[in-house]
């Protein structure tokens, strides 16, 4: 029988929602309407930098196969601002980290040392892998420490990433830079007549949002309702890149690395390109648009083609946030701002179309699931509830579907992201989900007052101690609670209590 979990709200998260709604309402009298809003407080862009492209990680393969990457936090510096040297953390280098490809079916063991001056840990954004391997708050890496999770690739091509995800401290962990792509390959894909070599027409485009102070330094400070908003864009760690194009077509592998900011992204002169992929990798068939919006944590992958000679900037126009005016204005939904520039040779190599068809994929099936559950987003709490890493908040059952329904009932925009596996949208306001949100997905953006439907799997992974989270990713939010957790189980299997807790995991108050 199916069941239906029925969570409560706490009469002070009816509060703070209220006193959004006042917030929200007293910026509109502040800052006007769209039609009169301020000028974008990110800075405009000169394109003088060649787009730095993050090194492929080398794996060392041992005896049995398997491959192992080896990755070190670490401090450094990076000179953003002309003239100045802004301290950075970086993963093998002072900002950023180096990409990981592997192929599914791989068996892989990567190798995490912590050589920064504080606890962190390393989450891989997308993946699906057992809960002791996930990287969340359950398995810190002290200073001078080591972590060394293995696993077995067994998911579709995609593009995912990694990053830091201490609990209370992932939003400050990433905006230092600690963050890299993580891409799976998989046969299927191969097949498929793509822009595919690294660097040259299948490009990583890392993005990101950052406020420098007088001396140069990050400056992560000033948090409006959603977090950071920074007033200087960064595509992989570059100010005012520019990518040198030497094929027709270009593939960009769109990541928000952005702690809070939502981008709404399309080219200058408005043409169109095709979306190939999101979170969990191909569409089934290419969807072709002039706007691909991101929420933090969120991908894309495009494919635009440049005619020989030519240059094309991709913009982040007003991202459709879903909010009144006031809380646009200081959630960063008047925004809009030059990322990147494409220059093209002037005698590009010819590419092959891309293909009308990417992926097989089994339609959305809701009526196998076993249980409905409810997940209220409001007042940095996930129906009523700050997180606790002692508390397990969900159980579900190893080999099941479930339908979870996700409302953000907040006057600000949330996002809503779910560790270990890839989910599918079955409906958004109870109509059907449009062509962006229809493949696998890990991460999906959450409007004030709009309920979206999910359908997960849990498979091939139980863990009665290891929990995995779900959380907003606008990092502040989930930095100050909310976030939850739960834990998958085999048929007939007890829960326990959550396993390596760390000692100071008490979130921000």
């Amino acid at each position: 029988m199916k069941q239906r979990h029925h969570p409560s709200l706490s009469s002070p998260t009816r509060r703070e929602v209220l006193g959004l709604l006042a917030l929200g309402a007293a910026a509109v009298a502040v800052g006007g309407c769209d039609d009169q809003a301020p000028p974008s407080p990110v800075r405009s862009v000169r394109f003088k930098q060649r787009l730095w492209i993050p090194p492929e990680a080398r794996p060392r393969v041992d005896a049995s196969g398997g491959w192992e990457f080896n990755l070190t936090a670490r401090t450094g510096q990076r000179e953003f601002v002309p003239g100045k040297a802004t301290q950075t953390w970086g993963i093998n280098g002072d900002y950023l980290g180096p990409t990981l490809r592997a192929p599914r079916g791989q068996q892989i063991t990567i190798n995490v040392r912590n050589l920064l001056p504080e606890t962190t840990t390393m989450h891989w954004h997308g993946a699906h892998l057992p809960a002791a391997a996930d990287g969340g708050p359950h398995q810190p890496i002290d200073p001078g420490a080591t972590w060394s999770p293995t696993w077995q690739i067994n998911q579709p091509a995609a593009t995912l990433w990694y990053h830091p995800h201490p609990h209370g401290h992932s939003e400050m962990h990433v905006y230092r830079g600690l963050a890299g792509m993580f891409i799976i390959d998989d046969e299927d894909e191969a097949t498929l007549p793509l822009p595919r070599t690294y660097g040259v027409d299948d490009i990583p485009v890392i993005i990101q949002d950052k406020r420098f102070g007088p001396d140069g330094q990050l400056d992560g400070s000033d948090h409006t309702p959603v977090g950071l908003l920074g007033d200087t864009i960064l595509v992989n760690g570059t100010v005012g890149p520019y990518f040198h194009a030497t094929t027709e077509l270009i593939r960009l592998r769109l990541l928000n690395a952005s702690t809070a900011r939502v981008y709404n992204l399309g080219f200058t002169d408005g043409r169109r390109f095709s979306v190939i992929g999101t979170d969990g990798g191909l569409l089934s068939a290419p969807h072709p648009t002039d706007r691909v919006q991101l929420a933090p944590g969120e991908r894309a992958e495009i494919v635009v083609r440049l005619a020989s000679g030519e240059k094309a900037v991709l913009r982040s126009y007003r991202p459709e946030l879903g909010t009144i005016p006031g809380m646009a204005l200081i959630s960063g939904g008047l925004d809009a701002f030059d990322v990147l520039q494409l220059r093209a040779g002037s005698s590009s190599r010819r590419s092959t179309a891309v293909p009308r068809r990417l992926s097989d994929r089994s339609p959305v099936d809701a009526g196998s699931a076993v249980a409905t559950r409810t997940f209220f987003l409001a007042g940095r709490q996930i129906n009523g509830k700050q997180m606790d890493l002692e508390r397990i908040d969900e159980v579900v059952t190893l080999d099941t579907t479930e339908i979870w329904d996700v409302i953000n009932l907040d006057a600000q925009p949330h996002s809503f992201h779910v560790h270990g596996l890839q989910f599918r949208v079955a409906d958004v306001a109870e109509a059907q989900p449009p062509p962006l949100l229809d493949g696998r997905k890990d991460t999906v953006f959450l409007p004030p007052g709009v309920p979206v439907r999910l359908i997960l799997h849990f498979a091939d992974y139980a863990d009665p101690a290891r929990p995995f989270m779900y959380h907003c990713h606008m990092l502040f939010h989930e930095d100050h609670g909310m976030m939850g957790q739960f834990l998958v189980v085999a048929p007939g299997q007890q829960p326990g209590q959550p396993a390596d807790v760390p000692s100071n995991h008490e979130h921000h108050h």
